[in-house]
């Protein structure tokens, strides 16, 4: 109901409602009321010659079980939503109930996550038990971004491979988590200079990691990529403070070769990653990022 403009429309649907409910009654009484209409206890109509339709009243059973169904129609509309924008006097909502059965859920899992929340990540990487909460927390809250795997797709990292944005410390995947991260790569192609420039230092980028590049390109690029060393740093290993990628690591996050790489000089980047601390408990987010911590510390058995 929230979506109307005023309170007219609430009121229209109320009135509705409950002029539909008396109808109802109404039509029960009219119904059943006994009306002779021939000496044989018949209505008058007769089809195939012998089949007669008889006056008979409405069986009482019938008649009680339709006036319990208003009457319980009329109860459910007075305790909770449905006359109109009224949210009735049990001021249920379905949002309410779910926050009330988190509340519940959490509450009878405290102790077991209070035992794990003072282990460190090889503590919990060594836990069975913490690892199969973890990774039932990261598929129900990770794994539509990262893949189930945790090995991402483009735009998504990977969360195996020991390459971290921002840190890869239990600390820091626990802080990102709670509080998601934003990144963001401004357009740089003004700042580079001409569409030959944004060229060259893509090349220069590609050859920081070894992938194919034009030589010459990337010769001339190099006295430009100070623009994107303010960030990326002199030789191009990133800052974690920033979350600005290491360029010479062969882990291209959203695509690599020189088109991408000119696509995101020229265009820049923004990605968001939402925060968890809203969904989940700070002993919840510790169990799963020390899952995620073991994804790229522990080898696989």
């Amino acid at each position: 109901m929230s979506d109307f403009f005023n309170s007219g429309w609430s009121m229209a649907i109320a009135v509705v409602t409950v002029t539909g409910l008396l109808a109802c009654l109404a039509l029960l009484i009219v119904a059943a009321r006994r009306r002779v209409m021939a000496q044989d206890n018949t209505t008058g109509h007769v089809w195939d010659e012998d089949l007669r339709e008889l006056n008979n009243p409405l069986p009482r059973w019938w008649m009680w079980l339709f006036v319990l169904t208003v009457v319980f129609s009329g109860a459910y509309l007075a305790l909770y939503p449905g006359l109109g924008s009224s949210p009735g006097t049990l001021a249920w909502t379905s949002l309410s109930q779910h926050q009330d059965e988190q509340a519940r859920a959490r509450e009878a899992t405290k102790p077991l996550f209070e035992a794990f929340a003072k282990l460190s990540g090889p503590d919990l990487a060594r836990n069975p038990r913490a690892m199969a909460i973890g990774e039932r927390l990261f598929a129900n809250n990770c794994a539509n971004c990262h893949g189930a795997d945790a090995r991402g797709s483009k735009g998504f990292p990977n969360l195996t491979d020991n390459d971290w944005l921002y840190g890869g410390t239990l600390e820091k995947i626990e802080e990102t988590i709670s509080n998601g991260r934003e990144g963001a790569m401004p357009p740089m192609a003004a700042a580079v200079g001409s569409a030959q420039d944004v060229r060259n230092v893509a090349n220069y980028v590609l050859s920081l990691s070894g992938a194919p590049e034009d030589p010459m390109a990337a010769q001339f690029g190099r006295s430009k990529f100070v623009v994107c060393s303010a960030c990326h740093g002199p030789e191009g290993k990133g800052n974690q403070a920033l979350g600005a990628p290491n360029l010479t690591d062969k882990i291209w996050l959203h695509g690599w070769g020189e088109a991408a790489v000119v696509s995101m000089i020229t265009n820049g980047k923004r990605s968001v990653m939402p925060e968890h601390a809203s969904r989940l408990t700070p002993q919840q987010i510790h169990v799963l990022a020390g899952y995620v911590w073991s994804l790229s510390n522990v080898s696989s058995p």
